[in-house]
């Protein structure tokens, strides 16, 4: 049976929770990563947050603006209008998700990997020790890394 510490990757991306939205969307753009956990200082798991949640927090005010990418000045959030200077210097945390977040041991079956990405619609999972500290993370990618081999080892 494989596991999840056979498809994992160790070399993990995290941020702080005091990190601000612009520091978080520097790490997405120069490590190419579209997600990662938020830990704190000892490395426990505390949040998660996605280029989609980062996208919902500076969602345009107004709905007109034809170059969406080049003029975003003023957006919504919680209904009143806020400069997006004000959001990108946020911290991180203030948008992330953390509750409920499922992660996975590096002794579970890739099986219920498999089951928590298909259920869920995740694209990676936080893989965490017994105190909860962050030990790697497995994406959809390292999943068909899983099913291909299986297939080429003829299982």
């Amino acid at each position: 049976m494989m596991k999840v510490r056979d498809f994992m990757v160790r070399d993990v991306i995290t941020v702080r929770p005091e990190s601000t939205v612009k520091d978080v969307m520097s790490v997405f753009v120069e490590k190419k990563i579209g997600g990662v956990p938020i830990t704190n200082k000892d490395g426990t798991l505390c949040g998660i947050v996605t280029d989609g949640d980062i996208i919902r927090a500076i969602k345009p005010l107004d709905r007109r603006i034809h170059d969406y990418f080049s003029f975003i000045t003023y957006i919504a959030v919680e209904d009143k209008q806020v400069h997006l200077s004000e959001i990108i210097n946020r911290e991180i945390i203030k948008f992330a998700k953390t509750h409920g977040i499922m992660s996975v041991q590096p002794e579970d079956d890739m099986e219920k990997v498999v089951d928590i990405l298909s259920k869920h619609h995740f694209k990676k999972l936080p893989v965490v020790n017994g105190a909860n500290r962050v030990v790697g993370v497995i994406s959809r990618g390292d999943v068909i890394r899983n099913i291909q081999q299986k297939i080429v080892e003829g299982v």
